[in-house]
């Protein structure tokens, strides 16, 4: 299944590579690769995190406080945000289809 990002998604991914990376060389690239494992396991189990409705789901990364929150689409999985677990909880619903 394809993965596709809402361009608002991905400007919260590349903000926060940006900003870890200002805050130590090679940890916004450390940052990237928790955000590409916790993608690959939604790719392989799209259903196995609790939705928050309908098909609206989200992945935590293993080593930094974020979610991949996500919707499972018929043809792709859609990623709604990179979400800072730590602000503004549920400030992307909005963005659900």
């Amino acid at each position: 299944m394809e993965i596709r990002f809402l361009e608002i998604a991905q400007v919260e991914l590349d903000d926060a590579v940006e900003y870890y990376n200002s805050e130590s060389p090679g940890l916004g690239d450390q940052f990237l690769l928790d955000v590409v494992n916790a993608l690959e396991r939604i790719k392989q189990y799209p259903e196995a995190w609790h939705p928050f409705e309908d098909n609206t789901r989200r992945c935590q990364t293993r080593r930094f406080p974020y979610g991949v929150v996500y919707q499972s689409l018929k043809s792709e999985i859609l990623i709604v945000a990179i979400a800072h677990l730590h602000r503004k909880p549920d400030y992307w619903g909005d963005r659900i289809l």
